[in-house]
């Protein structure tokens, strides 16, 4: 029985095999020839098998809900949220810089819009306003400050008499034989040196009176430079809402920025009628050799919102007691006078164009921003306040209208 060739008799046993001819061994021998000839070409995809365009199939997306994916990015966001907290505590000190500079900017910000309004070009109204700002600066300084350096001197040097008068009455001599408070007091100030025992002897005043002159030149420095690029900065940050809303963002923005150059100014202009008011009142009953520098310390705490007047109208009665009784009795008769004209007079009428605020709202503002930040706090705390409710008003309450 003859065998047909190509029959299993002809198979070698022992002998190599070929795999069989499928089309999915077709399909891969073709794949690699093609990956060799773009090998020879160009060696940018050796190695991958498949083809520049064949990168294997995607896996599956990660399980958001699993334990080790929440703890592992709820950890990374807590360092993150502790990583930044810590950084801005230890640049404290620089952003109460940055944010005062940007208060008094923008408290100057009016008076250059004013004159550019009357035909100056912005750079020569920037100039003349920076100039009248530093020219009055210079003038307070070299005219003032002497003045005021004498005032005090005489005010410390007649303090020991002021004690003696005081220790003649029963009560107060009686409290001092008790506590030695006065003797105490009397030996503090005749030193000289109490001013620089505030500071912690002479090195530490020397110390901050550096640092204090070292901030008024940062803070007139930025002011400066906040002041010149001005409309710069504002149309950076316009630029960064969306189109379709930039429009609205740099209206509210700009009514913002007016409310808080018209409450830098205002506070300018009540503080500069409690300090002259002082002035003149202080002349008038006899304390002419304080005078300047009892109504500068009104004017200085007069900017301080709700507290300043008071604190100055304390300074000042202090001193009238310890003058004359009848001279303390003066200071408290008018100062009570003038804080009700104050507050229900010039106050309104000054603030009515720049904040509009309840009074509750001022005064909780106010106690707010001085908790956080003190004197900057307060001063800071009535404009936030203004710009936040107007922000309320125009956005939240029209969108909950509208719905």
């Amino acid at each position: 029985m003859t065998s047909q060739p190509g029959g299993p008799e002809d198979e070698q046993p022992g002998g190599p095999q070929d795999p069989p001819d499928t089309p999915d061994t077709r399909d891969t021998v073709a794949m690699v020839e093609q990956h060799e000839e773009e090998a020879v070409e160009g060696d940018s995809h050796v190695g991958l098998v498949g083809g520049p365009e064949h990168l294997g199939t995607p896996g599956p997306p990660l399980d958001r809900r699993a334990p080790f994916y929440l703890g592992f990015f709820g950890g990374l966001g807590a360092l993150t949220a502790w990583w930044l907290g810590t950084t801005i505590l230890a640049i404290g000190s620089t952003l109460l810089l940055i944010v005062v500079s940007l208060f008094l900017a923008a408290g100057l910000h009016p008076a250059v819009l004013f004159l550019e309004r009357h035909g100056l070009r912005r750079g020569w109204a920037v100039l003349t306003v920076i100039v009248a700002a530093l020219g009055a600066l210079t003038l307070f300084v070299v005219a003032i400050v002497p003045v005021i350096a004498d005032q005090v001197r005489a005010i410390t040097d007649n303090a020991p008499g002021w004690f003696d008068q005081l220790q003649r009455n029963e009560r107060v001599r009686a409290l001092n034989e008790d506590y030695e408070i006065l003797d105490r007091a009397r030996d503090y100030v005749s030193n000289g040196d109490f001013l620089s025992g505030l500071f912690g002897g002479v090195l530490g005043f020397g110390l901050a009176l550096l640092g204090a002159v070292f901030n008024a030149f940062i803070v007139l420095v930025l002011t400066l430079y906040f002041l010149a690029s001005m409309e710069t900065t504002k149309g950076a940050l316009y630029r960064l809402a969306p189109a379709s809303r930039r429009d609205r963002v740099s209206r509210l923005g700009d009514r913002i920025l007016a409310s808080v150059g018209g409450y830098v100014s205002g506070a300018f202009i009540v503080a500069l009628v409690s300090g002259v008011s002082s002035l003149v009142f202080l002349f008038v009953i006899g304390l002419g050799e304080y005078a300047v520098a009892l109504a500068t310390v009104v004017a200085l705490l007069g900017v301080i919102p709700m507290i300043g007047a008071t604190l100055g109208a304390v300074v000042v009665t202090a001193i009238g007691f310890a003058t004359d009784v009848h001279t303390g009795i003066a200071c408290i008769v008018f100062y009570v006078i003038y804080q009700q004209v104050e507050n229900y007079l010039i106050y309104p009428r000054v603030m009515s164009r720049s904040v509009d605020l309840p009074g509750a709202v001022i005064v909780i503002a106010a106690l707010v921003g001085a908790a956080l930040l003190g004197v900057v706090g307060a001063l800071l705390a009535i404009p936030t306040a203004a710009g936040i409710l107007m922000l309320l008003r125009e956005v939240y309450v029209r969108r909950q209208d509208a719905s």
